[in-house]
This record gives structure tokens, sequence and C-alpha cells, in this order.
């Protein structure tokens, strides 16, 4: 768990707690929580053995009042180096975006996935995480969501997006940073999410000195979203190479809320 002594007595002074574990407005926390069923499929696609328990991790922002309502940013990691989605989310995007009065939530496995990172296992923790988060505060169900991710983690952000949707949730928007090749039209057909999911906010950000995902492949990306029927996509530069840059975030977080 993520918290000093001091933070859990602030956290049980407030009565706020995630999955019966104590919660600091302006903390972090990290918890197990069960899967379900549906779940549980998910995380065996490739062959994975099932875990026991997904790792959720929370992060919530000073002033933080379950009574109202706040985006929630779910963040996906790449799945080079097997780096956990918590790794991204905490040293990429939740300074920025606690600052920006989001709710930051992840879905892990306690272990690498023993067979293959494949989009199921990935989604499955984290629809165990979103579960967790309407059980600890069940006003969370109307919050609206977006996905976020770098690299293979902005391909794995917009495969699983058109997912949620089609689940019922109300994704807000999609951060896509150094993304070289678009996977949401296969997910958009796989899924069917509808329409009006063809509206949807979609923050392409590119680095002009990234040579991983270079900015022609990028460009090419941003095509194919627009030939799918992807109406609504900001595609936007920053001097600097395969990162996330966090005013390009900050941007992208505002521009999100303001349509949700």
């Amino acid at each position: 768990m993520l918290a000093s002594l001091a933070l859990i007595r602030s956290a049980l002074s407030a009565g706020l707690t995630f999955a019966d574990a104590p919660l600091t407005p302006g903390g972090t926390v990290k918890v197990s929580v069960p899967l379900s069923d549906l779940e549980r499929s998910y995380v065996a696609e490739g062959g994975n053995a099932v875990p026991p328990y997904t790792v959720a991790t929370l992060a919530v922002p000073r002033g933080f009042d379950p009574a109202k309502t706040w985006p929630v940013l779910i963040v996906f990691s790449s799945s080079d180096h097997l780096y956990p989605n918590w790794f991204d989310m905490i040293g990429w995007y939740r300074g920025t975006a606690l600052a920006e009065g989001w709710v930051l939530l992840t879905g892990d496995g306690p272990k690498p996935p023993p067979t293959l990172d494949s989009s199921g296992w990935r989604a499955g923790h984290a629809l165990a995480a979103l579960d967790a988060l309407h059980r600890s505060f069940p006003g969370s169900k109307r919050w609206p969501i977006a996905c976020a991710g770098q690299s293979g983690g902005a391909k794995r952000a917009s495969y699983l997006a058109p997912l949620f949707a089609a689940r019922g949730y109300r994704v807000a928007g999609i951060f896509l940073e150094g993304m070289n090749e678009e996977r949401i039209t296969e997910a958009y057909r796989r899924f069917q999410p509808g329409r009006d999911f063809l509206r949807t906010p979609i923050y392409f950000s590119s680095g002009v000195r990234d040579t991983i995902a270079t900015v022609d492949q990028q460009n090419a990306a941003d095509n194919s979203m627009r030939r799918t029927g992807f109406n609504n996509i900001r595609h936007t530069t920053f001097p600097g190479g395969h990162e996330v840059s966090p005013s390009e975030l900050r941007n992208a977080l505002r521009w999100f809320r303001k349509g949700s």
C-alpha cells in the first residue's frame, strides 16, 4: 500500500476507503481486489493462468469528495519490458492529472502475465479495478472515464476504449502519445460501441524528435482513424521525443473535461 502512517490516520479521520483501504485526498493507494467471472475470462486470453486477484491502484486529487462527480483517467503501459500500468500512471501521468482534478486508476496482475501480455489481460484487470471503484463509491458509476497510453500503451488504450464504451462506460476521451500504428479501427469493429463513439475526443500527441514513432508514422495512424470515421481528433506536436509531454497531457485533460 502506497501510504505513510500519517496519511493512513488522515484517511481514517476523513472516513474515505478504497476496497477497505484508507484513502487520503491527494494520495495514492494500491489494493488487492477480486475478479468477476467475465474479467477472469478476459485475463485468461492467450492461455494465461488467472491470478487470484487484481492489483488496483487509485490516486485521487486534494479535495476529493466522492459525493461529487470526478473524471477518471485509466492508464495503460506498453508491453515492452512488461511494465505494469501503475508504473506508467505514477511516472508519467499522476502529477499532471491530479493537479487538473482527475482521479487516476489502473488494474494489473500481481505479477506479469505468465503467457501473453494480451489486451484481454489488461482489460480484465482494468475492469476489476473499475468494479472496485464502483463498490467503494457507488456514484462513480456515472463518472466519465478517459483512456491514456504512450507508445504501446497508446495502442492498448485505443484498443480498449471501444470495449469500455460497449460495456456502458461514458468514454470522455482518449489520450495517445507516440503511437506508430492505430488499433482503434479493429476494436471499433470488434466491440461495436455504436456510431456515437466515432465522436469521442481523441488527443493524439507526437514528439517531432520521436525516432520510434516518427511523425510520418503518426500521421499515417491519424489518417487511418479519420478514414474509419473518427471525426473529433486533435493531432498536435511538441518539441520532444518518445515521451509524454506534461503540457500536452494537460491540454488533453482540459479538453476532455469540457466535453464531459
